[in-house]
């Protein structure tokens, strides 16, 4: 092997690995059973939102960009962020736990502690799918009419489903370190946000720290059954990816910054609009793709699993779609 397509290590699928992972996945059940929470009881608790409040923290949502907007209107963009935010996880979670349920086949009759650990993780993702759905009817309630979504989950999660095993469990493994990081880096430090909508991230932060865990062994275990020209096509497909989400988030901004516009009620420049528009693609681009792909855990694992060349394609993909800014 060359210096061209040397990976930065060469793992094994040894005993001894196996024993360190068959030791995370019993730290996880043991986290998920410690951890684990109720969507009426320990959640929503009777409760509504408080539209009074901020939900997506400006950390997140960019607002600071947008100077022309009063006070209510840079709450009301945060609601309209918000509300998205929630729709796209539950959207995600679609073909997270689809995928997680397929993966835990490769152990129905080996190791049952893996087994016990993934059966949670897809447990819980369903779980997630109903908070978020629950969310939605609430916030349908009593925001504006006209909010749109873009995309159909099961239609999104066939797509990504398609595409090759390594290029999925990257997807799903950033994205689980975005949710963590979104959490500590912004929403957790807030004090002013909304107490529901702040307390959802909060539950839904505390499952997901276990679920990166998973979704980390389980991609360098299919790393390991592959080939260089499987893994080379794999990252093809995990740019491939990348790009459908940009298209999925392009229009969703769209859709949001028309929304916001027309129920602010009152008029807005084109140059006003066309801010609007760049801001919820920029903080869009953000939350769902570099936060994710430039987390400094999956930088890392990537740079164990791809060689040089591979990296270099991934890297000049994500600078395309979203820029270092």
């Amino acid at each position: 092997m060359n210096a061209a397509t040397a990976r930065t290590t060469a793992p094994q699928w040894n005993a001894e690995v196996a024993d360190a992972d068959r030791a995370r996945y019993a730290r996880c059940i043991e986290i998920s059973r410690r951890v684990r929470w109720d969507i009426d009881r320990d959640v929503i608790r009777g409760r509504d939102f408080d539209f009074g409040r901020t939900f997506l923290p400006a950390g997140l949502s960019r607002v600071d960009r947008l100077d022309f907007l009063d006070a209510d209107e840079r709450r009301f963009f945060s609601q309209v962020q918000g509300r998205t935010y929630a729709w796209m996880f539950g959207l995600c979670e679609r073909f997270i736990g689809a995928k997680l349920l397929q993966t835990s086949g490769l152990h129905w009759l080996g190791d049952q502690t893996a087994l016990e650990a993934l059966v949670r993780f897809s447990d819980e993702e369903i779980k997630h799918q109903e908070l978020f759905r629950r969310l939605e009817a609430l916030l349908e309630a009593r925001m504006p009419d006209g909010h749109v979504k873009t995309a159909q989950p099961n239609a999104v999660a066939q797509f990504v489903l398609s595409r090759h095993g390594w290029a999925v469990l990257a997807l799903v493994f950033m994205i689980e370190l975005f949710v963590q990081r979104h959490y500590e880096e912004s929403i957790a430090p807030m004090q002013d946000l909304c107490p529901l909508w702040k307390d959802v991230f909060l539950f839904h932060f505390r499952e997901e720290c276990q679920h990166s865990v998973l979704d980390e062994i389980e991609w360098r275990a299919e790393d390991a059954r592959i080939d260089h020209a499987e893994r080379d096509g794999a990252v093809d497909d995990l740019i491939a990816l990348l790009g459908a989400v940009d298209d999925l988030l392009r229009a969703q901004a769209d859709a949001d910054a028309a929304y916001f516009i027309a129920a602010c009620g009152r008029p807005f420049g084109m140059r006003q609009q066309l801010q609007v528009i760049d801001v919820l693609r920029c903080a869009y681009r953000w939350q769902y793709i570099a936060s994710g792909a430039r987390h400094p855990r999956f930088v890392q694992v990537l740079a164990e699993l791809a060689t040089p060349a591979q990296r270099t394609r991934f890297d000049a993909a994500l600078a395309s779609i979203a820029p270092d800014d």
